[in-house]
């Protein structure tokens, strides 16, 4: 499992670097808010689009391969994309670094899924701390790096991230003792049939709880910018959202073995509006204070939607984790770059208070969603607490 949540922290660390990247692309090619955050969106929906066809490749073939290789890929996109010279190459530069993100997530937490044993929840977020970790870091260093050296300073941020696909290229041996073995598979017994509606109501959550998450991604550090601040202040702030994002991973994976995955994303999923409002038309630092807890509400929830998807395709783990994170990337990715044309037009204040409100149709979905049957988490060990 601690190769797996390293590479989720060196793949995640180039994907964070992208809106560390924002603001100083921006001053380059003099972009608004809309071509701002269709950087972003690059991003987003190359890995989004694909990964639940990523997904099925990996449950139909296994392709383990695609866990070095898309770290790898995802070094080489965005390192090269920082010192593109034009916009468009940028953009293309960016798409295939997505990609490399959009190889790894399936195949990486179906492995995980694999070495979670019986806590399911726990140790999706073990796997997911490594992911959020790395893209706080990737958010804080690259954007420090950029500051120092220029935009060039990209390129040594991505070198570590690199080393760790060499690393995991060399524990591909290791990996893949952690498939369980033809024996043990049918020792378990039937996994149950797959729910798609279940599985489509989740989507709806995890949907509409990223349209908030993705905006403030690609406008905090531009928002603080508005307000007076510079460059690098935002950055740092738009670091702490992401670092509460990882430490809530830790916090709310075992609370939600405890009292309940549905439970625990009625309660955050509900939390996210008011705490963005806060941060929006309060600021200072309880604002700052609230953005944190949207990041841990955000973040912190990201192993229990796809522990979910997972009981509710318990046939195609590889497509649910897909989609999982997958949906999550793709419709914020979007719903950023619409918000940044209603900033260009307005204001984006009203575009950030827009985002906000999203959520809100979320908690009503997520009381909707049914209770897993039991036996569907034979797939990888005791059912966790799904109430």
């Amino acid at each position: 499992m601690t190769a797996l949540s390293g590479g989720h922290l060196a793949v995640d660390f180039a994907s964070g670097s992208v809106p560390a990247l924002i603001p100083f692309l921006s001053d380059k090619f003099h972009l608004g808010y809309a071509l701002s955050a269709l950087l972003l969106l690059a991003a987003t929906v190359s890995s989004s689009l694909v990964q639940p066809l990523f997904g099925l490749w990996s449950d139909r073939r296994g392709a383990l391969w695609l866990i070095p290789g898309g770290v790898l890929l995802a070094a080489i996109g965005i390192g090269g994309a920082a010192v593109s010279p034009t916009y468009p190459i940028v953009l293309l530069l960016v798409l295939a670094g997505g990609l490399g993100s959009a190889a790894f997530h399936p195949e990486g937490a179906k492995f995980a899924g694999y070495a979670s044993g019986e806590r399911r929840a726990s140790g999706m977020s073990y796997f997911n701390i490594g992911g959020n970790t790395g893209y706080a870091l990737g958010a804080f260093a690259t954007g420090q790096l950029v500051v120092w050296l220029g935009l060039r300073g990209c390129l040594a941020a991505m070198l570590p991230v690199a080393l760790v696909g060499v690393a995991l290229v060399w524990l591909m041996p290791f990996l893949g003792r952690l498939r369980p073995s033809a024996a043990a598979v049918a020792a378990r017994g039937p996994v149950g049939e797959d729910d798609l509606r279940a599985m489509t109501l989740l989507a709806g959550v995890i949907a509409l709880r990223s349209i908030p998450w993705f905006t403030l991604l690609a406008f905090v550090p531009l928002w603080l910018v508005s307000l007076g601040h510079s460059k690098a202040d935002g950055n740092r702030l738009l670091f702490l959202m992401l670092l509460a994002g990882a430490v809530g991973t830790l916090l709310l994976g075992p609370v939600a073995d405890r009292f309940g995955l549905r439970r625990t994303l009625v309660v955050t999923q509900a939390a996210v509006a008011p705490l963005v409002l806060v941060f929006i038309y309060v600021g200072g630092v309880l604002g700052a204070a609230c953005l944190m807890l949207t990041g841990v509400c955000v973040v912190g929830t990201f192993g229990v939607t796809m522990v979910l998807s997972q009981l509710y395709l318990p046939r195609h783990v590889g497509v649910a984790s897909g989609l999982s994170v997958g949906l999550s990337m793709g419709i914020g990715g979007i719903a950023a770059v619409v918000l940044g044309a209603v900033a260009d037009a307005v204001d984006l204040r009203l575009a950030l208070t827009a985002s906000a409100l999203a959520p809100l149709l979320g908690v009503g979905l997520s009381l909707r969603l049914p209770r897993p049957a039991a036996r569907r988490a034979r797939l990888a060990g005791p059912a966790p607490a799904v109430d």
